[in-house]
């Protein structure tokens, strides 16, 4: 199995699959890089590289017992080592994610916009420019840490379907990813919308009700954006809806690639 070696002695787990450009699919949190397995073969046929992994505390990764290397700066500089090691030093990809992933690819892009060719932002939103509404996030980050450190992994039996089916080594790595990853601490993501440069697209599921408003203002405030709404989707929308999911991404992917892609092309 691949693993990245990180500061800390944390290993980070990854999978490529494919070649071509690359894709880098960051999960939500309690998922894994599981959650993209019907992802994989339609991507890879079309040409990409597709590259999953599995953000600290989760999954195959490890799971450092330092609350202060959960963090989104140490999530963002975890994707920037991936790209390095896989396809090269300083090179792009298309970027994106679910949920805390979509959010994380976000954040991704306003630290290293040069490395972004396009933004998938999955059934997620882009923080709050409202510090109460800030506030009121992170008290639900923070209970859920706490029910994590009261109940282990098995409040994610009855789960939605992306945390539900996946594999976890302890809650505590959990935990910590609630406090320091799904937790936010400013309104940094939400006020560089406008500063996109890169297409984007919005995907959401039509029954993911608390996105969904979310996903309409992301559209509106980035410049070169395209939103899609799958209906019978939840909050996995690619593994509630695959096909249709997998359509609409596609879609989108080959319309970049029609009209040039970016003026930075990756290193395969």
């Amino acid at each position: 199995m691949p693993f990245l070696k990180r500061e800390h002695r944390t290993r980070i787990y990854y999978e490529v699959h494919g070649s071509g450009t690359p894709l880098l699919l960051t999960h939500g949190y309690s998922s894994t890089s599981a959650m993209w397995q019907g992802q994989v073969d339609a991507f890879t046929k079309a040409g990409f590289k597709l590259i999953i992994w599995d953000m600290r505390g989760h999954g195959r990764s490890a799971y450092p017992d330092d609350q202060s290397v959960y963090s989104e700066a140490h999530t963002v500089a975890d994707m920037a080592a991936l790209l390095d090691h896989i396809c090269g030093e300083g090179s792009s990809a298309i970027v994106g994610g679910l949920s805390l992933g979509g959010y994380m690819s976000q954040a991704f892009y306003r630290v290293h916009e040069a490395r972004v060719q396009a933004l998938l932002i999955i059934d997620t939103g882009p923080g709050f420019k409202s510090s109460k509404a800030r506030e009121g996030w992170n008290k639900y980050a923070n209970e859920t840490a706490d029910q994590f450190d009261r109940e282990g992994l098995k409040q994610l039996q009855n789960s939605t379907p992306e945390r539900a089916q996946v594999k976890h080594r302890n809650a505590e790595g959990l935990a910590m990813a609630a406090r320091g990853m799904l937790a936010q601490r400013d309104d940094s993501v939400i006020n560089a919308l406008p500063a996109i440069k890169v297409p984007s697209l919005v995907v959401v599921g039509a029954d993911d009700k608390g996105f969904l408003n979310a996903a309409e203002y992301m559209a509106k405030k980035i410049p070169d954006c395209k939103k899609v709404v799958i209906p019978g989707a939840g909050h996995a929308v690619n593994m509630d809806q695959p096909e249709a999911f997998n359509a609409a991404v596609l879609e989108f992917l080959e319309a970049v690639k029609g009209r040039g892609g970016s003026s930075r092309p990756a290193k395969l």
